[in-house]
């Protein structure tokens, strides 16, 4: 048995003008200056506190509280299937993997539990993933509480699983917990921060990404 752990926002959905733009509207209801889409984009894969502090570190923990509300309120108000779209070839990667009974596939991701599911809902992936791990339940990523807990509930050990994510927090994360972290270029991390946080390789699209991890499973 093998185990795929997919990162969402970067890997399987390119959800940066989604979380802009709502990033940019909590901004705005706290009457500070919005952040450019460069700034924002580092920070995803955090859960929302940890982002808030590094995005307005001279705030007080009242305001970076009210950020992470209204940065919820405008996210979920958004189109999913519109604003954060499939990246072309994560479904049929998801498919050609889910096709072997020994091969199981999780995620792990800063997105909260209702975020996860709305994405799933929207873009027709239920039933594809045997565990769900989602920033409500976990510590912020690096921490590996996230890809433990989808060890635990598939029974498997480190050694026969892999993460996969665009950002360093999903590489640290990936050798926090003892498992191999795969990088994809297509994120919002550049390759030399991947590569500096661990990734074992740099996947560059999705054709690449399925040819590596079926040879790593091999």
């Amino acid at each position: 048995m093998k185990l795929f752990v997919f990162d969402v926002d970067g890997t399987l959905v390119d959800s940066q003008h989604h979380i802009h733009a709502a990033m940019t509207q909590a901004f705005q209801a706290v009457d500070l200056p919005p952040l450019a889409l460069s700034q924002v984009v580092q920070i995803v894969g955090l859960s929302l506190p940890e982002a808030m502090a590094v995005l307005a570190p001279t705030q007080d923990a009242a305001t970076q509280a009210r950020l992470v509300q209204e940065y919820k309120n405008a996210f979920n108000r958004a189109r999913i299937t519109e604003d954060a779209p499939l990246y072309p070839g994560a479904l049929d990667c998801l498919d050609a993997l889910a096709a072997r009974d020994d091969w199981l596939l999780a995620v792990a991701t800063g997105k909260s539990r209702r975020g996860l599911h709305a994405m799933i809902e929207a873009h027709g992936l239920q039933g594809r993933f045997v565990s769900l791990q989602a920033a409500d339940d976990h510590p912020s990523k690096p921490h590996p509480s996230m890809l433990l807990a989808a060890l635990a509930e598939t029974g498997l050990g480190p050694e026969d699983a892999v993460m996969i994510g665009d950002t360093s927090f999903d590489m640290q994360m990936s050798r926090a917990a003892g498992m191999a972290g795969f990088g994809v270029s297509w994120g919002y991390h550049d390759d030399a921060l991947l590569t500096e946080a661990g990734a074992r390789l740099i996947a560059t699209d999705f054709n690449h990404l399925t040819d590596a991890l079926k040879g790593w499973a091999a």
